[in-house]
């Protein structure tokens, strides 16, 4: 039998009953026509569910209803214990060892090692060894605890990856960066001097100055021409009083000579005129 639905064809819904028990009537052994005569109408108008606006998406998802979580029932579960971390006795040790190393020394350099083999490491701390200056490696961890609370906080950045530090109790910086030259794996990146941060930059230039004992010569040197100059310029003035004073006495002792001689040649020319 045909079906005709009342949406595709402008049929009302008893209309179609109608048909459909002619149809029946009409052909019992269910026999359709050849050719039939269907009325096409325009489509039903269905009105499509627009997508919804994002902000109401938003006020949507915000609003949204999250039931809680069942609880589990006591005893259940077990406790949950927080693990406080214990400094070992090891790392104890090595911050007693740096806090010894910042205290003692007035040059603390660090530079990045790079893949530094064991034999130029040897020959390296060989070369250093010879101007007093040695190596030292601490953990990071370590030097990170300690640092904050000390008055090198500054140095922190500095402790990154693989790093050592140059020590020293004297600033022998000349020697130092003398002795990195031959070593390219060894880059500088900073460190404290007498008690002044300098960068890498700061370590070359102070590398460049003359050393203290050639300061102290000069100085000494400076005072001295100072002190010379200032007694020879003080003596100048009363020398140069006393050579007028000799000078002056000469000439009143040669005019008191001359006199004499002048008062016994007057009589006696004073008697030839008689």
């Amino acid at each position: 039998c045909l079906f005709i639905h009342p949406a595709h064809v402008h049929i009302s819904p008893k209309m179609c009953k109608v048909i459909l028990c002619w149809y029946a009537c009409v052909n019992p052994t269910g026999w359709l026509p050849l050719v039939q005569n269907i009325r096409h109408g325009s489509k039903a108008v269905t009105r499509h569910r627009k997508p919804m606006h994002f902000l109401k998406q938003k006020l949507m998802a915000v609003t949204e209803y999250i039931p809680p979580k069942p609880t589990a029932p006591p005893g259940a579960l077990a406790e949950q214990t927080r693990k406080t971390d214990q400094e070992s006795g090891l790392v104890k040790l090595l911050k007693k060892e740096v806090e010894t190393v910042f205290n003692e020394c007035k040059m603390i350099v660090v530079v990045q090692n790079n893949a530094t083999s064991a034999e130029d490491m040897l020959l390296l701390k060989h070369r250093l060894h010879r101007h007093d200056i040695s190596i030292k490696f601490f953990p990071n961890q370590v030097l990170r605890s300690f640092l904050p609370a000390s008055q090198y906080s500054n140095m922190q950045p500095l402790f990154i990856g693989q790093t050592a530090m140059f020590v020293s109790k004297e600033p022998k910086v000349k020697e130092m960066v003398q002795v990195l030259r031959s070593s390219p794996q060894m880059i500088l990146l900073g460190g404290c001097i007498e008690n002044t941060l300098l960068s890498h930059e700061g370590i070359l230039n102070y590398s460049k100055l003359p050393s203290i004992t050639t300061v102290r010569g000069e100085l000494v040197g400076g005072l001295t021409l100072m002190t010379s100059q200032t007694v020879s310029m003080l003596q100048r003035h009363p020398a140069h009083l006393s050579a007028l004073l000799q000078q002056y006495i000469k000439q009143q002792q040669s005019a008191d000579a001359a006199e004499p001689t002048v008062q016994e040649s007057s009589p006696k020319t004073e008697e030839a005129a008689i």
